[in-house]
């Protein structure tokens, strides 16, 4: 239901959605990495769609912790994807658990934008290294762009919005 009303959401401001499923599972990285190479297909070729477009997904991803960092499946997949995406100018992102808390963390998830990479480089951090650190939270935390919804008392599903315009 969540993803079928930010379909009619878009629909409405006139973007094309397409829906790619609600039970999307893996590790949160591999996720991201996926999701960020089907919106260069949308930004090269036009496949699947035409942008503007938005690719909407739900499931819950899981994070195999390797490092000492701060995050959740959330906002590890959307660091993921703002890595494997460089910056596309064309390509923005929002990724929160419905409940409102993603991991352990008092974020619901994060957005991610053309200048993600830049702004974090900026501050000092080195993406790769908090992707390899699981470390994600503390990177959006710094930018500014956590979702902070505080408990929703109600969890769908996780859910996923990628904008290619």
């Amino acid at each position: 239901m969540a993803l079928e009303a930010a379909a009619s959401v878009a629909r409405d401001a006139q973007i094309t959605p397409m829906i790619l499923g609600d039970s999307i599972e893996g590790e949160a990285r591999e996720v991201g990495r996926v999701m960020a190479a089907i919106a260069r297909q949308v930004v090269l070729h036009g496949q699947p769609l035409e942008p503007p477009c938005v690719l909407l997904s739900g499931g819950e991803t899981t994070v195999t912790v390797r490092g000492a960092g701060r995050g959740g499946r959330n906002v590890e997949y959307l660091l993921s994807l703002a890595v494997a995406l460089q910056g596309d100018a064309r390509v923005h992102a929002l990724a929160a658990d419905t409940d409102g808390v993603d991991g352990q963390e008092d974020v619901a998830g994060a957005i991610i934008g053309p200048d993600t990479l830049a702004r974090s480089r900026a501050l000092g951090f080195v993406p790769t290294l908090m992707l390899d650190d699981n470390d994600a939270h503390t990177l959006f935390a710094a930018l500014g762009d956590g979702i902070v919804t505080g408990p929703t008392r109600t969890n769908v599903n996780d859910f996923r919005a990628v904008l290619v315009g």
